[in-house]
């Protein structure tokens, strides 16, 4: 079925073979050598570096999500660090909101019979005569993971991100598995904290324990729990080792009026300690227990499973999809997956080994990068594998004349083992590193029968100093590397206390992240975090927007007129708007003495002149500008506020002119924004109802705030207003105010004010008036907007499912 090949290192000439495991005169030789011209790489380092308030535990304990959160795993919670692309802000530092997944404080005791059972044995095999039982038992962290006199097992041994689109709020879920075996979904819907939804360890020792520990009925009854090797069975059958998401796979489910929805499922992998696998198939958006579709259990037949990746292949608009599983031992080997009830779900019909010698260099880590081969012209998937201090790489590719499987070692990559790897799955790039602060950057380049890698070496040191790297984590659109770092060996010698850190460096300049921006197929700002910084960063640093950007921008707009290039045309003015502003020459937080000597001065029995008074008020009125401009209000409104208002315009300086040119563009922007929006709620308001019927959406309010400008002539619009005018059949259906039951005018996009001043903000996704206490707010704090009801129709909580319009920033 597949056709192997190993293809030598670009390290060595053709036909030679591999050198000895351990040469340190190799890694000098490859250390040394010179890159390609067109491969160089400039590491700079980008500040914030965040400390931790507890060691690093766990291998790979550094994970960079699709919605660019990073989470480190540490001896007393998983710090999340999310990146955030701030527009109101004026620092040039990176934005960085940061929470936090407590460990549990109770430890976790796998079910592995009945209570009083279970202890019975415990005190049975702790008090036995033979040493090689109760030395076992009493020794295995498994079997006793309250430690009694040992220290506790507290922190996290792993976490992995799922996909974009997985939680309520359509972001990513975080897997987390604690040291003491304990595998909980955790998911973070108000952002300030984290909500366990389910535990997967307790829901699969229940099935383990009602199906009497056997995978199928048809095998035959195992021993007793009494027996040591049934205990220690029962237990290595359920103790995670690693977990890992798969891609969102899309069905169609059909309804009781025969209708068709789809319905979105995510698989999560969690290799056990026996070499089982279980695939839990969730239901999405994944709310908890009631999620869970089902979970089946594959034997994989590896002894000492250490890791695993989802293999996925996409060949001629068929998916398959594998699990590769690696072994302390060293072989790897890509395991089918069969799940009938997953439509347009495919998988191998056998495993295939891609490496099967027992050379006793443990698998570390696993990533498969889907790629495009130039040569064949077709799909392929790069497997690459860390090896001790070398790393296996794989080609799968599917021809006519099956599954083709070319491998090989890329060695002379470091002189101690790789601690970390990490894959930037757009361009394949690959990033390893050791202990000693050294990270290589591998680049696949294509031949005609396979591929090689051109390698170049990035020295932490040249960038932070002498550190000692712990893990590394590339973000998901290759602009930055994290790195958890400590201090390293000063003269020497090592230092006496380890600081943990989280430090960022950038792996693109500014032009290749413009240009990429520029020519994105997601077209979405919020999925391209960490490129947009890199632009933000520099801007706020040269306090203009260069012209080669300018100019490619505008010609986007000209050709396709996609509201992705205007929302990225008013990020880059609303950028340059910042660095254009005063910074504050007083802390905000701290208390003016003047106001208070103001307020003396006003009270009766004081004297004072009008002179006085005016300053103080000139004194105060600047103050607040300034507190209402970085509390991260709306540009448009902190503008009128921030800027000094003058009635002779010839007078004015250069700087302030410039800022109400960018305010005024600023506006414009969003005000074309807001229309084309419009104009989707009123497609949506003409698809989806009925002659004369009405909805919570202000329909007549929208099509006359699009009409009045007289200025704005779009025939789109114009035409779909008529429709939906002659189909509402001359009724208005006003808005009214909840607390005076006046009618809302629809005269402002951002509020809604009644005849009698009462103000309500309106849903930037509806365009209703929110009459209630409670609403939601997007990331960046643009808009607002409300919650669905159970009396909104499917399209309308379709509508309030999405972005925000201007950043698209997801809605809390």
């Amino acid at each position: 079925m597949a056709a192997a090949e190993r293809e030598g290192s670009p390290s060595l000439s053709a036909g030679e073979e591999e050198p000895p495991l351990g040469l340190d005169s190799l890694v000098e030789e490859a250390a040394t050598a010179a890159p390609s011209a067109g491969f160089r790489l400039t590491a700079v380092r980008r500040e914030p570096a965040v400390r931790l308030q507890h060691g690093v535990s766990g291998l790979e304990p550094l994970a960079w999500s699709e919605d660019h959160r990073v989470s480190v795993s540490t001896a007393r919670s998983i710090a999340v660090l999310e990146q955030l692309s701030d527009v109101h802000s004026g620092g040039q530092e990176m934005v960085i909101h940061r929470t936090a997944v407590p460990a549990p404080s109770a430890a976790c005791l796998l079910k592995v019979g009945p209570r009083k059972e279970v202890a019975e044995c415990k005190e049975k095999f702790a008090n036995s005569m033979d040493p090689t039982v109760s030395q076992t038992f009493m020794l295995d962290r498994v079997f006793n993971p309250e430690g009694k006199s040992l220290p506790p097992m507290r922190g996290f041994k792993y976490s992995s991100w799922s996909p974009l689109g997985c939680d309520a709020n359509g972001r990513c879920l975080l897997a987390a598995l604690t040291m003491d075996n304990r595998l909980t979904i955790h998911a973070n819907l108000n952002r300030l904290q984290w909500l366990q939804l389910v535990d997967l360890t307790e829901i699969y020792g229940e099935r383990l324990y009602e199906a009497s520990y056997r995978l199928s009925k048809a095998d035959a009854p195992r021993g007793e729990l009494g027996d040591f090797p049934e205990f220690q069975r029962r237990h290595s059958m359920q103790t995670p080792v690693r977990m890992e998401w798969s891609g969102i796979c899309t069905t169609q489910q059909v309804k009781h009026n025969n209708e068709c929805r789809d319905v979105g499922s995510v698989l999560l992998a969690v290799l056990f300690e026996n070499g089982n696998i279980a695939v839990w198939q969730f239901q999405l958006p994944f709310l908890g227990e009631e999620s869970i579709s089902s979970c089946n259990t594959i034997e994989s037949g590896i002894s000492s499973p250490s890791v695993l990746s989802w293999w996925e292949y996409e060949h001629n608009n068929r998916k398959m999809s594998g699990l590769i599983v690696g072994s302390a031992f060293g072989p790897v080997k890509i395991l089918p997956v069969n799940l009938k009830a997953v439509k347009g779900y495919f998988t191998l019909r056998q495993p295939v080994v891609l490496w099967q010698e027992m050379d006793q260099l443990p698998v570390h880590s696993i990533k498969c990068i889907p790629l495009y081969h130039p040569y064949q012209k077709c799909s392929c998937s790069l497997v690459v594998a860390a090896r001790g201090a070398y790393m296996f790489w794989c080609l799968l590719l599917i021809s006519k004349a099956g599954l083709n499987v070319h491998n090989s070692h890329v060695t002379g990559l470091h002189s101690l083992p790789i601690v970390s790897m990490t894959a930037d799955k757009q361009n394949g790039t690959v990033y390893t590193c050791s202990s000693d602060g050294k990270v290589r950057q591998l680049i696949p380049i294509f031949t005609d029968v396979a591929l090689k890698f051109e390698h170049q070496l990035i020295k932490l040191s040249e960038v932070f100093g002498s550190v000692r790297t712990h893990g590394i984590a590339v973000s998901p659109c290759g602009a930055y590397l994290a790195v958890i770092t400590t201090e390293g060996m000063t003269n020497g010698l090592h230092p006496v206390n380890k600081n943990y850190q989280v430090q960022f460096v950038t792996l693109k300049t500014f032009e290749e992240a413009a240009a990429q921006l520029l020519e994105s197929s997601v077209q979405n700002l919020f999925r391209q975090v960490d490129l947009t910084d890199l632009v933000r960063w520099k801007i706020l640093k040269d306090k203009h927007i260069p012209q080669f950007l300018q100019e490619a921008l505008d010609k986007k707009i000209e050709s396709c007129g996609s509201t992705y290039f205007w929302r990225f045309k008013l990020f880059l003015l609303r950028i340059l708007y910042q660095s254009m502003q005063k910074a504050p020459s007083e802390v905000m937080w701290r208390p003016s003495h003047e106001d208070t000597k103001i307020l003396i001065s006003d009270s009766p029995g004081m004297g004072s002149t009008e002179d006085d008074q005016e300053e103080g008020t000139s004194k105060q009125a600047s103050r607040q500008s300034l507190c209402d401009t970085g509390k991260g209000m709306d540009i448009d409104d902190t503008a009128d506020d921030s800027l000094p208002q003058s009635s002779d315009v010839g007078g004015r300086e250069p700087m302030e002119e410039k800022l109400l040119e960018i305010q005024a563009q600023i506006e414009a922007v969003e005000m074309h924004l807001t229309r084309e929006h419009m104009k989707r709620v009123l497609g949506e308001v003409y698809l989806h109802t009925w002659i004369t019927e009405n909805t919570s959406i202000p329909t007549r309010g929208v099509c006359d705030f699009l009409m009045s400008d007289d200025g704005y002539d779009d025939r789109t619009a114009r035409v779909l207003i008529g429709h939906i005018l002659k189909k509402m059949n001359k009724q208005t259906f006003p808005e009214h105010c909840s607390l005076c039951k006046e009618i809302l005018p629809f005269t402002d996009r951002k509020q809604a004010v009644c005849s009698n001043g009462h103000i309500w903000l309106r849903c930037f996704l509806t365009y209703q008036s929110c009459q209630s206490l409670v609403y939601r707010r997007c990331l960046l704090h643009d808009s607002i907007a409300r919650h669905p009801t159970p009396e909104d129709p499917e399209w309308i909580k379709r509508l309030l499912q999405g972005p925000c319009t201007f950043c698209d920033s997801p809605v809390f």
